[in-house]
C-alpha cells in the first residue's frame, strides 16, 4: 500500500501569530516523495517508540504501549518480530487511560559494551505513578532483555492519567533526558509548568552512570537548577528539582536530538487552541502555563516573566491541527529532499509537515499531505541508518522515500 505526498512550501500564514514566519503568499512547491508502508508483514499494538540500539546489528525496535518491546531485523520483508522485553504485567495501561503505559525506551550510548536499555512507563503497582528504570541484557539470550534486571532509578507520582510525557532519550553528552507533562487535568491546575520544585511539567536531566548519595542516578554539575532556591516562606527555603533542565511545558510529545549537532527538539501538546515546537536550551522557561505556544493563556492578568519566556520556532492554530505529534531532524540519505528538516505531524489530523529551521530562525515549513485517508499519526523514530518512520494507532509503520 503506497500514499503519494504533497509538499507545500508555506513561507506565511495568518493563523500562525504576529511573531511566526511573515510573508505575502503561500507558495505550493510539490516534491517528489512518497510515503509508503514499512515492514508491510508486520503489525503491532499501539506502536509507541520505533528506534534501534546503535550496535551494528540494523535492528529495529518497536515499542508497544501496553508494555512489550519487540525487535526485527531491517529488512522490508521481514515476517516476524521477537519479543525483546516483556514488562506488560507491570505496566499500566487502559483505552480510557490512553496516556499511561509503556511511553519512553531508550538503549544506553554504551549498549553494545554494557547490555542497559532504559524504559519509562506507568507502573500498575502505584496509583498514577511512572517508573524510569534500568534493564540489562539476559545472561542465557543476547537476544532478550532480562525482566528480573529491573533498578527503577525515579518514581514520579502524577495527580492525573493524561500528560505523562514519557519520551526519555540520550544526548551527545552521555546524559539521560526525561520529558514530563504538567501532571494533567487541564489548564494546569496545580501550576506544575512554572514550579521548578516539581519535576512536573519540565524536562529532566540525569546521570545514570554513577549515584548520589540517596538516589539510583547522579545531578550533573552543570545543570541550571543546582542549588537554586525557589522562594523562601517562614523561615523555610524551597529548593528547585536539581534534575530540572528546562521548564513551562505543558505535555512534550515527542522530544528527539538531531544526531547531527545534538540539538533537542520538543513537540509541546497545547490547551485550546495553539500547537508548539520548540528547541530546547539549558534552563530555558518555554511558557506555559502563562501561555500556550505564543499566546497568552492565564485567565488570572498579566505576567511581569514574560519577557524571560522562550518563544517556539513554530506554532500552528487548531485550525490547522489539534494535538501535535513531534517527531525528529531526518538525517538518512534515502531522501535528500528531508535532509535538515524536522518532521512532525498531527494526531488528530493526520497531516505531516517537515519544518527548515536554519539554526536561528524558521526558513520554511513543508507540509507533507496525503492523498487519501488521514491517519492517526502516534510517534516518529529512526533507524540506525538515519530513516525516519512513524506510527499509526491502527498497528502500522509507515517510512519515507524519495521518488528520483
Amino acid at each position: 500500500m503506497k500514499k503519494l505526498l504533497t509538499f507545500a512550501v508555506l513561507l506565511g500564514c495568518s493563523a500562525l501569530g504576529s511573531r511566526a514566519i511573515a510573508a505575502d503568499a503561500v507558495i505550493e512547491k510539490p516534491l517528489p516523495v512518497s510515503a509508503a508502508r514499512a515492514f508491510e508483514n508486520l503489525i503491532f499494538e499501539r506502536p509507541i517508540v520505533v528506534t534501534h540500539a546503535n550496535d551494528g546489528s540494523n535492528r529495529v525496535f518497536v515499542a508497544e504501549q501496553e508494555g512489550i518491546i519487540k525487535a526485527f531485523k531491517n529488512d522490508p520483508d521481514v515476517e516476524e518480530a521477537t519479543v525483546f522485553l516483556d514488562i506488560d504485567k507491570r505496566c499500566r495501561y487502559r483505552d480510557d487511560n490512553n496516556e499511561e503505559g509503556l511511553l519512553g525506551y531508550a538503549f544506553h550510548p554504551k549498549f553494545k559494551d554494557n547490555g542497559q536499555v532504559f524504559a519509562y512507563y506507568t507502573t500498575a503497582s502505584e496509583e498514577h505513578t511512572s517508573f524510569v528504570s534500568r534493564f540489562t541484557l539476559s545472561k542465557d539470550d543476547p537476544n532478550k532483555v532480562d525482566a528480573s534486571t529491573e533498578e527503577v532509578l525515579m518514581k514520579i507520582p502524577q495527580p492525573y492519567w493524561n500528560h505523562n510525557g514519557g519520551t526519555i532519550a540520550f544526548g551527545k553528552d552521555g546524559y539521560l533526558y526525561i520529558g514530563l507533562g504538567d501532571g494533567g487535568l487541564g489548564n494546569d491546575p496545580h501550576g506544575n509548568g512554572q514550579n521548578l520544585s516539581t519535576m512536573l511539567g519540565a524536562i529532566l536531566r540525569i546521570d545514570v552512570d554513577t549515584m548520589d548519595e540517596g538516589k539510583a542516578y547522579a545531578i550533573p554539575k552543570d545543570n541550571p537548577f543546582v542549588d537554586y532556591t525557589v522562594s523562601r516562606r517562614q523561615g523555610k527555603t524551597i529548593k528547585a528539582e536539581p534534575e530540572i533542565y528546562a521548564y513551562g511545558l505543558r505535555n512534550v510529545w515527542r522530544m528527539a536530538f538531531d544526531r547531527e549537532n545534538g540539538k533537542l527538539w520538543a513537540a509541546d501538546v497545547g490547551q485550546g487552541l495553539w500547537e508548539e515546537i520548540n528547541i530546547v536550551e539549558k534552563g530555558g522557561n518555554y511558557g506555559w502555563n502563562i501561555r500556550e505556544a505564543m499566546h497568552w493563556f492565564r485567565p488570572d492578568g498579566n505576567d511581569t516573566k514574560t519577557d524571560k519566556l522562550i518563544d517556539p520556532v513554530w506554532e500552528y492554530h487548531h485550525d490547522v491541527g489539534k494535538s501535535i505529534t513531534g517527531g525528529l531532524v531526518y538525517r538518512g540519505k534515502e531522501v535528500p529532499e528531508l535532509v535538515g528538516k524536522y518532521v512532525y505531524g498531527d494526531y488528530v489530523t493526520g497531516l505531516l509537515w517537515a519544518l527548515e529551521h536554519d539554526g536561528k530562525k524558521t526558513v520554511a515549513n513543508y507540509s507533507l499531505k496525503f492523498e487519501g485517508d488521514k491517519l492517526p499519526i502516534m510517534s516518529f523514530g529512526d533507524d540506525e541508518a538515519g530513516e525516519v518512520y512513524f506510527t499509526t494507532t491502527f498497528g502500522q509503520l509507515y517510512k519515507f522515500k524519495s521518488d528520483k
